[in-house]
């Protein structure tokens, strides 16, 4: 356990300091919240029926785009405005969604800052799903009369409500150059300096935190863009943003799920954060508007910018450490830590692989087998994204939060995952045959293979994301005392026990998100969706197939009867004569016939 040690005391070293917020001198008082909540109703009442893709979808994006361009040209102080229209997955299957980008240039050839709301809702009304809209719009009247040093982006999106397909458009139209395609080319910096997007800022209802840096990829938003925007909340609105907690932290940086549209363009490079006062989670259909609130989040909204345009560029790298009380712990020394707690299990398995290679056992043989209990899954996993790839099931780009009505095809897909999964089961007793495994409590090279087999795609898991290998620690020391059968436990209830502790970590991060995405049933299909849409790649799905292999493993590792005693090795045979060997004359010198003559 000394790399343990090491590891900590490394990390305990590394704290950094938080960067401070970015602040403006210019006060948002041009915000009108009498004229956005107006503007809210109005369109609420006009076009309640707002599913991705549909008429009135679309017919609101044309409001949308007349409105920004009636704000005059840019050379009169409006906005370039453009409409952009691709396919893209929603949970009623592929759909054409229209994207309005309105471009005002700036003083400078600083990088632009981008502005992102999206106007689509799932259920009719929703009045509280085209607040963002409706602040986006304000912003837009307040920013075309002022003069900004960065080019200003303004995005109206679709899709945000059903797994944020508009958002996807966005960042891979970012990552082509196409927006913005206004910056001279000699500008300097990055594409897009920052982006804030908004959510339901008015639901009365708050749920911390407030503004979410969550990403869909490795890292989240930098922490000095959640500062900046949290510390403008907390001045404009008067409530608390609210920070991730640790457990939070911990369980999006190992798997990297969230339903905001920010989630998208962070992954794309795009620093972004989410302003939402129901939090992740978004609000319930038809919830209560606040007039206060929406007026402290639009105006929070436009000091974001003000402060955004008057300071450098901020940091471009995504935030891969932990946000503490006082402090940043780095990726680096959360890398170094996991590998600290890793190393000391693959020493144990390292020397129980050397000393299966001594006895000759068939380890090569074992290894397979623990491998093919990874196949049921892996063929479940497959089938599904197949599926989802011929789009014969509906599939979405990002998580989607919220009750989900499913389908026929949905059930469908499920069904046949799930006859995947059991056929792949009810092959494996010929998979064993074929091995050549005999039918016997797992010996000492099964449970080697296993810890060798659990080990390996630990250590894989923490090359790509050392957060995700956090999860397998657990289960990496403590299924040493199933794996080894001189440490079995005589109860067979007490190695299940052992078994299930070491899933705890995986088991929570489910339960995390299920209660994020809407709990019960909801969680399942957004779970299903994100497969057949392929955002769990097919490297991905084969590492979560071994893992999840292991746990049957183990399971059959902590059945297999009591505890045997330690093997004992046989003394070697004497082939040197020496004083332990020989004990007669001459053995220790001084006699006769050795002296010097």
């Amino acid at each position: 356990m000394v790399p343990v040690l090491v590891a900590v005391a490394v990390a305990a070293l590394s704290l950094a300091n938080r960067p401070a917020p970015l602040s403006s001198t210019l006060a948002p008082d041009a915000f009108d919240n009498a004229w956005t909540m107006q503007e809210l109703q109005t369109l609420a009442r006009e076009f309640p029926a707002r599913s991705p893709g549909s008429r009135g979808d679309q017919a609101l994006a044309s409001r949308i785009a007349q409105t920004l361009e009636g704000m005059g040209g840019a050379a009169g102080g409006g906005f370039h405005v453009r409409v952009l229209r691709g396919g893209a997955k929603t949970l009623a299957g592929e759909r054409t969604l229209t994207t309005v980008v309105a471009e005002r240039p700036g003083t400078t050839n600083e990088s632009p800052i981008m502005i992102v709301a999206h106007r689509d809702a799932r259920a009719t009304g929703s009045a509280d799903a085209l607040s963002g809209t409706a602040v986006l719009l304000e912003l837009a009247r307040v920013l075309s009369n002022e003069q900004t040093n960065r080019t200003v982006v303004l995005v109206s999106t679709s899709g945000g409500s059903a797994g944020d397909g508009g958002a996807a458009q966005l960042a891979s139209l970012v990552e082509g150059g196409q927006v913005p395609w206004t910056t001279p080319e000699a500008a300097t910096g990055r594409s897009v300096d920052a982006a804030i997007v908004l959510g339901d800022v008015a639901s009365a209802n708050v749920r911390a935190p407030i503004v979410i840096p969550y990403s869909s990829g490795i890292g989240s938003a930098p922490v000095q863009l959640s500062e900046t925007v949290a510390s403008a909340i907390g001045a404009q609105a008067s409530i608390g943003a609210g920070s991730p907690g640790f457990v939070d932290q911990l369980v999006h940086l190992a798997v990297p799920l969230t339903a905001g549209e920010q989630g998208a363009l962070d992954a794309a490079g795009v620093p972004a954060v989410l302003i939402q006062s129901s939090g992740e989670r978004g609000p319930a259909p038809d919830s209560p508007i606040d007039a206060a609130r929406l007026e402290g989040l639009g105006s929070a909204a436009l000091s974001s910018v003000f402060a955004l345009d008057a300071a450098p560029d901020v940091e471009a790298a995504p935030q891969a450490g932990l946000l503490l009380a006082h402090g940043v712990l780095p990726g680096w020394a959360v890398r170094v830590l996991v590998l600290g707690l890793l190393v000391p299990a693959l020493a144990v398995v390292v020397d129980a692989l050397a000393r299966a290679r001594r006895r000759r056992e068939p380890v090569a043989r074992w290894i397979a087998f623990t491998l093919a209990c990874g196949l049921p899954f892996l063929a479940c996993g497959l089938l599904v994204a197949v599926i989802g790839a011929l789009g014969l099931a509906p599939a979405t780009a990002e998580p989607v939060a919220g009750a989900v009505h499913p389908s026929t095809a949905m059930w469908s897909t499920l069904a046949l995952g799930l006859l995947a999964l059991i056929l792949g089961a009810l092959a494996l007793p010929r998979v064993i045959r074929a091995i050549g495994i005999p039918r016997a409590p797992l010996p000492a090279a099964g449970g080697m293979a296993l810890m060798l087999v659990l080990d390996v795609a630990a250590l894989i898991s923490w090359a790509i994301n050392p957060f995700a290998a956090l999860l397998i620690v657990p289960a990496a020391h403590l299924w040493l005392l199933v794996a080894a059968p001189e440490l079995r436990p005589r109860r067979w209830w007490l190695g299940v026990g052992v078994v299930l502790l070491g899933v705890c970590a995986p088991v929570l991060v489910v339960v995390y998100y299920a209660g994020q995405f809407g709990g019960g049933p909801a969680s399942l299909w957004a779970a299903m969706l994100l497969v057949a849409g392929g955002n769990v790649g097919p490297a991905t799905l084969l590492l979560w197939s071994v893992l999840l292999g292991c746990v049957p493993m183990a399971a059959y590792a902590a059945l297999s009867g009591r505890r045997v005693p330690r093997a004992l090795e046989a003394p070697a045979p004497v082939t040197i004569r020496g004083p332990l060997s020989y004990a007669g004359p001459g053995s220790l010198g001084g006699t006769e016939s050795a002296l010097h003559r």
